[in-house]
């Protein structure tokens, strides 16, 4: 596995893994089990107040046409023990697909590297070019929230007819992690306050834009949070264990498509006059449109909230609402949802056109609702605002399937019906590839609420 160092130049990681693969055997009717695997990131080193925020391509991750339940990670040390949060802030972790050439050699030397040789595989939508493109990814949250995939549904990987000719599919991690042992101001730490970071420029070199006093842009890997003075508490080694459940992909399987909606999004109409277009996700591939209308999208990504007066605290409670409109691309089934927020996040509801609530995630420290093509949708993010935050994030992710089953039909009840089963097996993973920088960031201490409400229904395009 390789990662991306501060200074672009590459170093290469050996890792041999042994991890176990269970399955639950579906009925034998049926007979389609769910298979289970552990796999661990390469190792990253931290001491009191530093950041691990890198990129590691070619991951370990399940091979062939399979469709994923479920994805689950969380720090832990060189023993296997998971890390406290307030020790080490998960601050994200997102999972890419992209398709590399094949018989391409492994090379070192990035003035050799060939963007032609790669191909991100984005999710469906919303955001512009690569923005917020990750298939997986949360953060602090990730050991409290419910990831499955309800049956007969899954996300669909590995379709050979989805592959670009001559490529084949890889999965590439982004790890960022806060190291808060000592630091003078754990939450400004992990809000990424420049101040305590001693930043005035991003990690490529450019000064930051006036008035940016905390976010992403200044907590890049190998960045120091300040810490307090006399604080001797040693550097460890750390990895990020990740668990896959998945199925074979067989014709019962109802895929769903990933969207994430931005609530920093403008979303704006723009207009093409008789012009060629290439897309970004699509390189090389050009479209000629005349004089259409389209969605122009902007994620910013993450934003600030001011703290609240003494008016508005007995007003509203000193809660912080930041509201966008958004056009639902497709129509289909919200199959799952959720919000990534961060520290102070007070949760995030998604609104259908009609005012109907589509799904709401609500913080702890449905099956679903229809959406239609074209839809005007309302995504609201809450925040406390007794004090200020920065560099707060207000994404929702939606699952959404094109149908759903048909009752009647056998094929399409629950097809994991239990009998556990227990097989280990021995893998190696011995990777080195050039680390894909993405324009990709998730949220913090959020999880869903599920809707219990019968039937899904449906959103239109």
């Amino acid at each position: 596995m390789a990662h991306r160092s501060p200074g672009g130049l590459l170093s290469f990681a050996m890792l041999i893994l042994a991890f176990d693969v269970s399955g639950t055997l579906a009925s034998p009717k049926i007979g389609n089990p769910v298979k289970s695997a552990t796999f661990l990131s390469p190792e990253f080193v931290l001491g009191p107040g530093s950041v691990e925020n890198r990129y590691y391509s070619n991951i370990d991750f399940p091979r062939g046409h399979v469709g994923i339940k479920s994805f689950h990670a969380e720090v832990i040390d060189d023993s296997g023990n998971p890390i406290a949060l307030h020790e080490t802030y998960l601050h994200h972790w997102v999972v890419a697909k992209y398709y590399q050439r094949r018989g391409m050699a492994e090379n070192e030397d990035k003035h050799k590297f060939q963007l032609s040789d790669y191909k991100l595989a984005r999710n469906g939508g919303i955001c512009q070019g690569n923005v917020l493109g990750q298939h997986f990814g949360l953060g602090s949250e990730t050991r409290k929230t419910d990831t499955h995939v309800p049956d007969p549904y899954a996300i669909e990987i590995g379709n050979p007819d989805e592959v670009p000719e001559g490529f084949e599919e890889k999965w590439l991690l982004n790890v960022h992690a806060i190291d808060t042992r000592g630091a003078v101001d754990r939450l400004g730490c992990t809000e990424c306050r420049c101040d305590l970071y001693n930043i005035t420029v991003d990690e490529y070199g450019q000064p930051l834009r006036p008035g940016y006093v905390g976010g992403l842009r200044c907590c890049y890997d190998q960045t120091q949070c300040k810490v307090q003075q006399g604080y001797g508490g040693g550097r460890r080694s750390l990895y990020l264990r990740y668990t896959v459940e998945w199925v074979d992909w067989d014709c019962s399987i109802i895929p769903v498509k990933i969207f994430i909606f931005d609530v920093t999004d403008t979303g704006k109409k723009a207009k093409w006059f008789n012009r060629t277009w290439s897309r970004e996700w699509l390189p090389g591939k050009n479209f000629c449109f005349s004089d259409i209308t389209f969605i122009r999208h902007s994620c910013l990504v993450e934003y600030n909230v001011e703290s609240c007066s003494s008016a508005n605290a007995a007003s509203d409670g000193c809660i912080d609402v930041k509201r966008t409109s958004l056009t639902m691309p497709v129509s289909g089934y919200v199959i799952y949802g959720v919000a990534h927020q961060h520290t102070g996040g007070a949760g995030s509801t998604l609104y259908g056109e009609d005012g109907r609530v589509i799904c709401s995630s609500d913080p702890i420290y449905g099956t679903g609702k229809d959406i239609t093509s074209g839809e005007k949708l309302l995504l609201e993010s809450n925040y406390n605002s007794t004090q200020k935050h920065t560099g707060v994030m207000g994404l929702f992710y939606i699952l959404v399937a094109d149908r759903t089953p048909n009752s009647t039909n056998f094929l399409y009840s629950p097809i994991h019906i239990h009998k556990n089963i227990k097989v280990s097996t021995p893998a190696v993973a011995i990777v080195a590839l050039f680390g894909l920088a993405l324009a990709i960031a998730v949220g913090l201490l959020s999880r869903m609420k599920k809707g219990r409400e019968e039937g899904y229904q449906p959103i239109m395009a």
